[in-house]
């Protein structure tokens, strides 16, 4: 798969998670297989202000190679300036827009996966963001829509292909489905009818390699994003490797291995933090997604999950029996799921969908979602 100059194989991204894709985490899931992975999602207007905190989420290790970031942006002068200060100051290879974000204090910002609605707007971001930056390919990921009644996709997917876009990614479900019910894999392959110029990847429900192939055999898609399905398992890079090269092996640590991955996991994120407790802090979140499966106590659990140190969290993985083996029928949901009861937006943000008006405060100064 070619997304503009760069070549990518396996066909295989990482989606942008906030809180969850910085550096250390990216390291270990490239270690596993080859890809494009892509940092937290930045806002445009924290990169151009110099926000101390955003210019830090944009540092990438030395052997990360290409680089990804993921923009997110409403005013399509602030993205364009964005995107051209990642160009002419060499903080990334390849950047990524996002319009699928589902999360309210985006959509109601007009931002994430409610902005293609306004199409006009779209191609105005797209239009600065292409231009902004010369060489660079820049790509799109977005959703089906606002919701059944407000699908924009195969709109916006072609707006994308018109305007320069080297490669589209479509999470197979609306913002008000959020992460519930069964992502819409056949989405996926009228997109790809619809703009058959450029890439499409396919994004949800990819909770294994097989999934992953499943995808392109039944849409044709191009490539796929793979989100929840590593969260605590790294070793689905490694798997989607094998999947793709046409290996039928597969990774099965058991969890001695996966004890040892938990605690490299915690001591990056000690060094990229530079403060032990809040990067131990910060780790205790993937405990759960780690030990998926396999028959932990509840005083170990509890022991991991509150550790303040990393000498804490040593002492909690010590207890773990190494040798207990990968659990079986773990290629399930991981991380938060359930849909919305309703998608929040800018007053009027549906009355008209030519509108190229950017609702006041658009812009965020905060990145990471």
């Amino acid at each position: 798969m070619k997304i503009g100059p760069i070549g990518v194989w396996p066909p295989v991204v990482l989606a942008p998670m906030a809180g969850i894709t910085n550096a250390p985490f990216r390291v270990l899931c490239r270690e596993q297989g080859g890809g494009l992975f892509v940092c937290e999602m930045i806002t445009t207007r924290a990169l151009v202000e110099r926000n101390p905190k955003t210019l830090r989420m944009v540092r990438f290790a030395p052997s990360e190679t290409p680089r990804s970031i993921q923009l997110y942006g409403v005013d399509p002068d602030v993205v364009g300036r964005a995107v051209r200060m990642i160009a002419e100051e060499d903080l990334a290879d390849h950047v990524d827009l996002n319009f699928g974000c589902p999360v309210p204090k985006v959509t109601r910002r007009g931002g994430g996966s409610a902005l293609p609605y306004k199409r006009n707007l779209l191609r105005r971001i797209l239009r600065e963001a292409v231009a902004g930056a010369g060489s660079l390919p820049v790509t799109v990921k977005m959703r089906k829509g606002i919701d059944d009644d407000h699908l924009t996709y195969l709109d916006a997917g072609r707006i994308a292909a018109e305007e320069g876009v080297a490669a589209v990614a479509l999470h197979a479900r609306t913002a008000r489905q959020h992460y519930g019910g069964v992502a819409d894999w056949d989405a996926i392959a009228r997109l790809k009818e619809a703009v058959p110029e450029i890439p499409v990847l396919g994004n949800g429900d990819i909770w294994s390699a097989d999934d992953a192939l499943r995808m392109v055999a039944r849409t044709g898609c191009d490539g796929v994003v793979v989100g929840r399905g590593c969260l605590g398992r790294p070793w689905l890079f490694r798997d989607l490797q094998n999947a793709f090269d046409g290996s039928a092996e597969r990774v099965r640590p058991a969890l001695g291995e996966v004890a040892a991955m938990m605690l490299r996991h915690a001591e990056a994120l000690v060094e990229c933090f530079d403060a032990e407790r809040s990067a131990v802090a910060d780790f205790r979140k993937h405990v759960g997604w780690y030990l998926k499966g396999f028959a932990v106590g509840a005083e170990v659990r509890r022991e991991l999950t509150s550790a303040e140190s990393l000498d804490g969290l040593r002492e909690g993985l010590s207890r773990l029996d190494a040798g207990q083996p990968w659990p079986p029928n773990t290629d399930t949901p991981r991380g938060k799921s359930g849909e919305r009861s309703k998608v929040h937006l800018p007053d009027g943000w549906l009355d008209d969908p030519w509108d190229t008006a950017v609702p006041e405060a658009a812009e965020s100064d905060v990145s990471g979602g």
